[in-house]
């Protein structure tokens, strides 16, 4: 696995790597993660898919870390 860049965000943690043709994007907030994998060929260069992670992408990313920890929450309480 590759990295390709790490992207620094107030909110979360932010990496892309590309494995097996494919890119991965990882989100991670406290303990929590989130990968979404793209085909390498649906991206014409590295640029584009940094411009495909902006604030619009992170942020619903975010919102979906606040329900996983309701969930998960809700999951470990006795």
């Amino acid at each position: 696995m590759k990295t390709i860049t790490e992207i620094h965000h107030l909110k979360c943690r932010i990496s892309v790597f590309l494995w097996n043709q494919k890119y991965l994007i990882k989100l991670e907030q406290d303990g929590l993660e989130q990968t979404f994998k793209i085909n390498q060929f649906d991206v014409p260069d590295e640029s584009k898919l940094k411009e495909m992670i902006n604030e619009e992408f992170i942020e619903s990313a975010v919102k979906r870390f606040d329900e996983m920890r309701k969930e998960l929450s809700k999951l470990t309480k006795t």
